[in-house]
């Protein structure tokens, strides 16, 4: 056997570990973070020192939803400066529709900027898109305002991204209309932010989706869903029936993922024990 056979082999062997490889180290360095409706009640009361007891836990990153957009600049400021001195990111806000609108971006692009924010994004379609025999026309729509967004954003060095919920991986006239969306957006300016609770709800799967979009799942919701009578999505990450692992894997071989965010809509603990115990439960996952 020749030293050049050897190498070849051994480049070989190399090149199959790769894929192995590159997950163990973004199970490490992949931010893991919390939608912050998960304590929406806590955040309205106190938004400062919610996030600050969301940092103490461990959380990364934080995703602020719609109400922060009625903030100040000086208050949105404030909040850009406690991220900064506790170490934490906001790497993307979670956004009505209506912000998308020409009054109302100018602003919500500021405030994401001040936030350091790498995403805009958009919570759900609204309005006609979920009419009753509307059909997909108008998800075309959504996706021309994300592109328009999308180019809009690129001045402040953000992009967009839309989130879905059980309609868009619902079938509609035989499509999705989550598909929809992934054939008429940009895929470099516009993430498509998955939730992972609601598709399985919808009866679609999340590693599938993730594989026939690489490089576009750049984050991810990952929200618990159980199918047992009045569970649903008030189960602990963990508790439900999606498969973490496999999801997990196919996020960082081939989705893209940046960052991660636990969302939990309700259980049988508090707000922040809730958020406590799903943290410890992702974290004893990705290392156990």
């Amino acid at each position: 056997m020749t030293q050049n056979t050897l190498s070849r082999r051994s480049f070989v062997a190399v090149a199959a570990m790769a894929p192995l490889a590159f997950s163990l180290r973004a199970a490490g360095s992949i931010p893991v973070g919390l939608e912050l409706y998960s304590v929406r009640k806590a955040l309205k009361q106190d938004p400062m020192g919610t996030v600050r007891a969301v940092a103490a836990m461990g959380y990364q990153c934080v995703e602020f939803y719609a109400p922060y957009f009625d903030w100040t600049e000086g208050q949105t400021k404030e909040m850009r400066k406690l991220l900064d001195d506790l170490g934490i990111h906001c790497y993307s806000t979670h956004n009505d529709s209506s912000y998308f609108a020409a009054d109302k971006l100018s602003r919500a692009s500021d405030m994401n900027h001040t936030l350091g924010c790498r995403y805009m994004v958009m919570s759900s379609a609204g309005g006609e898109a979920y009419a009753e025999g509307a059909g997909l026309d108008p998800w075309k729509t959504v996706a021309e305002t994300l592109n328009h967004t999308a180019a809009y954003l690129a001045p402040q060095n953000l992009k967009t991204g839309y989130h879905n919920h059980q309609f868009e991986f619902t079938p509609q006239n035989g499509t999705r209309p989550i598909e929809i969306l992934a054939k008429n957006t940009d895929p470099k300016s516009v993430m498509l932010q998955l939730d992972v609770g609601t598709c399985i709800e919808a009866g679609s799967d999340p590693v599938a989706w993730i594989r026939s979009n690489p490089g576009r799942i750049r984050s991810l919701h990952l929200k618990e869903w159980s199918p047992e009578p009045g569970k649903g999505y008030t189960v602990l990450f963990g508790e439900g029936v999606a498969k973490w692992k496999g999801i997990l894997e196919a996020a960082e071989s081939v989705g893209g993922v940046e960052y991660y965010l636990i969302e939990q809509e309700g259980s049988r603990f508090s707000e922040l024990d809730t958020a406590k115990k799903c943290l410890e439960s992702y974290q004893a996952l990705r290392h156990g």
